[in-house]
């Protein structure tokens, strides 16, 4: 969205033309010094100012005063009328105390320039008597001109005696958007003011007040009224009669009226030129009036979210209209039938288009092309389908066109090098195809480039590039295409940012990028590179500030004197870099090398006190954690698992507010870090296979926000708390692979968080990835421990559970009856332990179940069948009911009685005694006949048995240099020992 940029753009035009219109212009005094009491006056005030970092006062000195800088004087009198010291900043909306204005309070003094017209202190941190708004400046009868916009620091009612400046033209207090303390609840004094033409009190609270319509109805003069984000509750008041017929511009931005846009009192105003009702919750369809507002060039009501909001048939009069904005809404129609209700007369003269951040659908008309006076297209995060019309071309003016994030398909026309104007071009996130246009070369004006997401293919040449001189942004990023330019090619560009992803640029650096020295953000991840980062790649992009060169084949070292670089964000992983680690840069946020071969030890001082996230995941990486990690205050996010690091962890994490701490696949040795007590941010935990011990504290209950608990394969003991059926967000647990004894405790059913993050869960007898919005428990493995008692029923409950692995335990009793609730459990594995009586026939209503393990306990009666039961390990699916001498029916061979025994009888023995006999000689015969072609084989063909034999000869050959190796060296450790 651009909305923004242009309010400012039309409140500058509005001023400029106020200053050289109707507001008084103040001349300069050309007839010797200024007059000494008010020379002391400005003294006066300069003293009150602690902090001039613009240097805004740096000529008040002398005697002339009217020579200083910000100073008018009257050519006639000699009295100073005029006062300029507004802060000059590119941006409006920025707090002023951040920047380099005027720091100090605003003195008394100035009622010492009696003659004073126009005053303006804008943009400045100036504060009044005791931070209150200075009521003295109502006393300056004077006053036609007053500016203190942006002054945040005022704090309270603003005064009434403002009332008292009866010449007042141009009033501006306050700043939208700002950290204004100010409010008033009576704004009577503003109908004192007969001659007021500008009054601006945006951000100032006005919620208190209910008639201002009528107030400012009482002001005829008023030629621009901007109240935005003042709170005001409604704007559907009725007036019998508008005075306000000089209206050319009202802002009642960002306030919260919440009712119907037609029951509005403006729509009486045909005056008015410029109309904003961004952000104010209006509902509803715009009323028949809207047609009569002839004179009407801005209408803005983005950010309304009014589904509803859809021009009336009513508009063939608004010839005027330059600039609309319907964004941020849920406008659902048609884009062709929206775009044909737009007035024919305006279609040459519209500039700006903006309905994004709506639904709107079908494709975009060639009607777009008749709109020939646009300079900006906003069109982004709809639904819009189909192909870029040619007429596209046709808008020569175009400054800025944005098509993202829609579902257009097809190529990209190739009259999009006709927009010879066009400074930003955004096509990502859609489904276009084919090649990219070289035509884009020709746009020598193109500042910004986004291609990014789509299924863009072909080869990006140096024509693509020919005429970008002012290029500064380009994004190609998830696509196939391929970058292929000459080795020696000079780009005719300066990037500040290049995202290529996916973009196959390798398998070499390209060469190109050692010139783009201004680069501050480059992205050259999986872009099939496999070399060496070569000499001058880091002297180059020593001032980038994001790198991404991960999922390559890069190799190299990390330079020594990284720490002295401006990276804030690093991401290197799954590539083949080595060497040790140097210290970290100082600004750095995220650093992830993970998945490489880095070895050495970590930095043993580390200095980042601004690292947010550290991946170091799969290197090589040895010696212990040092005591200098703590210093990172600011550490959320710390995996450093699939190392060989050792020793215990330091205790000085306590005042680090971790979220993800991953240490597996390490041999870290200590107790359950106590560190943690402290930590209410933690949501994952992994520590698994590593040499952990002692007991799990039942502080752990306390870690509300923990979802995700890998302790496995370490050698924990004692029990297993009952408070970890406190943690309501849980949704994976594993205590697998330790020497945890007592029981499964109660009220599992209390563990009933979502989530959405990536997980891994041992399931299905392999490892998977579960990814997406995972609702509810997912993964329960507490195998491989001495767990005892019963499988608690209300286990049951969690039924978006996923994996239950309870094997290799002591656990007895029967299986909860109610485990068919489990409906989404895939995985079930209750083997091994010591579970008796009957299997529960609610198990086949596990329609989702793939992987299922009850071998090895002392179950009996008849194997449940239908459903999922009946496909479960088609190879040999008895294997899953193993090691159970009770258990009859099929796929046992065992046979069941009518009341689910195992049968001994002899019924159907004719059949039932032959099949045994069948079976075994079918078996015997064809072993017979399979031995035999073998030997005929050998027999008749020399070459088939000389190569058997050599196979033999040398399988022999390699078991016993094994066999000989291996006895050797281990004889030799024994020697040793």
């Amino acid at each position: 969205m651009h909305h923004t940029a242009v309010l400012l753009l039309l409140t500058i035009i509005n001023a400029t033309s106020f200053f050289t219109g109707d507001a008084p212009q103040p001349p300069s005094f050309h007839g010797g010094s200024c007059i000494a009491a008010e020379r002391t006056a400005l003294l006066s005030f300069k003293e009150g100012i602690t902090s001039d970092p613009a240097g805004l006062l740096a000529s008040w000195r002398g005697q002339d005063c009217c020579r200083w800088r910000g100073v008018n004087c009257s050519n006639q009198t000699g009295h100073i009328i005029g006062l300029r010291l507004r802060t000059p900043s590119p941006n409006v909306f920025k707090d002023p105390c951040d920047g380099n204005s005027l720091l100090g309070e605003v003195s008394h003094s100035l009622l010492s320039l009696e003659h004073l017209e126009h005053l303006d202190l804008s943009m400045n941190c100036l504060f009044g008597p005791n931070g209150s708004f200075p009521e003295f400046l109502g006393q300056m009868r004077n006053l036609r001109y007053l500016n203190l916009t942006g002054l945040t620091m005022f704090t309270g009612r603003v005064p009434p005696q403002l009332g008292n400046l009866s010449k007042m033209q141009y009033l501006s207090i306050g700043q939208a958007g700002s950290r204004s303390q100010m409010y008033s609840d009576d704004i009577t004094w503003l109908t004192n003011l007969r001659l007021l033409q500008h009054v601006s009190i945006g951000g100032i609270n006005l919620s208190g007040i209910h008639d201002w319509p009528h107030m400012l109805n009482m002001i005829p003069s008023l030629r621009v009224i901007s109240l935005s984000g003042c709170s005001l509750q409604s704007t559907n008041q009725s007036l019998p009669y508008l005075n306000l017929t000089r209206l050319e511009k009202l802002d009642l931005s960002w306030n919260t009226f919440d009712h119907s846009i037609a029951t509005s009192w403006f729509w009486k105003a045909t005056s008015l030129k410029y109309l904003n009702l961004q952000a104010n919750r209006l509902s509803g369809q715009f009323p028949d009036a809207l047609g009569n507002m002839t004179s009407l060039q801005v209408l803005d009501v983005s950010t309304n979210w009014n589904k509803y909001l859809m021009m009336t048939g009513n508009l063939k009069n608004l010839c005027s209209l330059n600039i609309l904005d319907f964004s941020n809404n849920e406008i659902n129609g048609d884009i062709a039938v929206m775009m044909g209700g737009l007035p024919e007369c305006a279609w040459e003269s519209l500039q700006e288009l903006d309905f994004s951040y709506n639904s709107f659908t079908g494709t975009l008309p060639n009607l777009i092309g008749t709109f020939s006076s646009l300079r900006r297209l906003e069109l982004s995060n709809n639904n819009l389908t189909g192909s870029v019309p040619p007429g596209i071309g046709n808008l020569t003016f175009l400054t800025a066109l944005d098509l993202s994030n829609n579902r257009f398909s097809g190529s990209v026309p190739s009259e999009i090098g006709s927009l010879i104007n066009l400074s930003s071009l955004d096509l990502s996130n859609n489904n276009f195809s084919g090649i990219v246009p070289s035509e884009i070369g020709a746009l020598s004006d193109l500042t910004s480039l986004v291609l990014s997401k789509n299924n863009f293919s072909g080869v990006i040449t140096e024509t693509h590039f020919a005429g970008l001189k002012g290029l500064k942004n380009i994004d190609l990023s998830s696509n196939s295409l391929k970058i292929e330019v000459d080795s020696d090619w000079l780009p005719p560009f300066r990037l500040e940012s290049a995202l290529f992803s996916s973009c196959r640029m390798g398998p070499l650096f390209p060469a190109w990028l050692q010139w783009q020295q201004e680069i501050t953000k480059l992205d050259i991840s999986s872009t099939a590179l496999v070399d060496k980062i070569p000499d001058w790649f880091w002297s180059t992009f020593s001032r980038v500030t994001y790198l991404d060169m991960s999922d390559n084949q890069i190799s190299g070292n990390l330079p020594a004197h990284l720490d002295d670089m401006a990276f804030e964000e690093l991401y290197l992983s799954s590539n083949r870099l080595t060497g040790p680690i140097p210290p970290f840069p100082g600004n750095i946020t995220v650093f992830d090398i993970s998945n490489n071969s880095f070895s050495g030890t970590l930095p043993s001082n580390l200095e980042a006190v601004e690292l947010q996230t550290l991946l170091m995941y799969s290197n090589q990486i040895g010696g212990s954690i040092p005591e200098s990690m703590c210093k990172l205050q600011m550490l959320g996010d710390l995996d450093l698992s699939s190392n060989l690091l050792e020793g215990g962890i330091p205790q000085c994490f306590e005042n680090i507010s971790i979220s993800y701490l991953l240490l597996s696949n390490n041999s870290l040795s200590d107790t359950f870090p106590t560190f943690l007590h402290n930590g209410k941010s933690l949501e994952f935990l992994d520590l698994a296979w590593n040499k952990f011990y002692g007991r799990i504290p039942t502080w752990i209950g306390e870690l509300r926000r923990l979802r995700f608990v890998r302790l496995s394969h370490n050698t924990f003991s004692g029990t297993i708390p009952v408070e970890i059926t406190a943690l309501s967000y849980l949704q994976y647990l594993d205590l697998s692979g330790n020497n945890i004894s007592g029981v499964i405790p109660l009220h599992l059913s209390n563990l009933t968080g979502q989530f959405g993050a990536l997980l891994s869960i041992i399931t299905k007898g392999q490892e998977l990835r579960y990814g997406g919005t995972l609702a509810y428990f997912v993964s329960i493995d507490l195998s491989g421990n001495s767990l005892s008692g019963e499988i608690p029923m209300d286990i049951t409950s969690l039924d978006a559970l996923i994996n239950l692995n309870l094997s290799s335990n002591h656990l007895s009793g029967n299986i909860p009856s109610k485990i068919g609730d489990l409906r989404s459990l895939e995985s079930l594995d209750l083997s091994q332990n010591k579970l008796s009586g009957e299997i529960p026939s609610s198990l086949s209503s596990l329609t989702s179940l793939s992987y299922l393990n009850m071998s090895y306990n002392s179950l009996s009666g008849r194997v449940p069948s239908g459903h999922q039961l009946d496909t479960l390990s088609a190879d040999n699916p008895a294997l899953m009911y193993i090691g159970n001498n009770g258990l009859c029916g099929p796929p046992l061979q065992k046979n069941c009685s009518g009341n689910g025994t195992v049968f001994h009888g002899h019924l159907g023995s004719s059949n039932r005694e032959f099949e045994p006999l069948t079976f075994y000689f079918g078996l015997v015969l064809g072993l017979v006949a399979g031995l035999w072609s073998v030997f005929c084989t050998f027999l008749f063909k020399k070459t088939w048995r000389i190569a058997y034999f050599q196979l033999f000869d040398e399988l022999f050959d390699r078991i016993y240099v094994y066999v000989v190796v291996k006895w050797a060296s281990f004889t030799r450790k024994t020697d040793e020992e």
